[in-house]
């Protein structure tokens, strides 16, 4: 059997069916995430709202209007926007009202205040998108992560297309950055939040 073959060693596109176990995957990936942290009050909460995130993501947005990128044995997911994807609009906020509850009184505001902020830096020249990766705890530093950047990254290079994403953790910036990505800005969350990476990565060209 080839490396490709190995269970977990190739990527595929992710359908509907696949929803509930991402869904699983990116809670417990994001578990200890410091937005995550930053915007729910403990445990319950965060957990609770982070499995409504994503499953409203991934139904409403990247599944209808994006890219859904998993391994075959669903052990991380990407979720990407395309160039062509318009940006975040007021039904985008409206689909993301069930989360409220788990966002109450301070956190309502510094939540919405945090997306504002990201989205007014997020650049306006045509790019795909990176706005989730990961990769479940037991099986990270396994090469998942890599993996699910290539499905991407590859056609990027083909089309001549820039990449862009924000990460939340500093210890995940070096990650990118083999993958040919840049800090272009670091965002410091309004009201004392976590600090995120805004990174940038230009198309690479043939070899020469």
């Amino acid at each position: 059997m080839s490396g490709a073959e190995k269970p977990g060693r190739s990527v595929r596109r992710a359908d509907t069916s696949d929803i509930p176990e991402i869904v699983a995957v990116l809670g417990r990936a994001f578990d200890d995430d410091p937005v995550s942290m930053f915007l729910f009050d403990g445990d319950r909460h965060r957990r609770r709202g982070l499995r409504k995130f994503f499953s409203i993501q991934l139904r409403h947005s990247y599944m209808v209007g994006g890219e859904v990128w998993t391994t075959d044995d669903l052990a991380g997911a990407s979720l990407w926007a395309p160039p062509d994807k318009a940006r975040p609009g007021l039904m985008d906020l409206v689909r993301l009202l069930p989360v409220a509850p788990d966002l109450l009184g301070r956190n309502a505001l510094r939540a919405v205040r945090l997306l504002v902020s990201i989205d007014q830096l997020r650049p306006k020249q045509a790019h795909w998108y990176l706005g989730v990766l990961g990769t479940d705890p037991d099986r990270q530093g396994q090469g998942v992560g890599s993996m699910l950047l290539a499905s991407v990254l590859d056609r990027c290079d083909e089309q001549g297309l820039p990449a862009y994403l924000e990460s939340s953790k500093e210890r995940n910036v070096p990650f990118y950055a083999r993958h040919g990505f840049e800090v272009t800005h670091e965002l410091h969350s309004p009201g004392g939040g976590p600090t995120l990476w805004l990174m940038w990565r230009e198309p690479k060209g043939p070899p020469a």
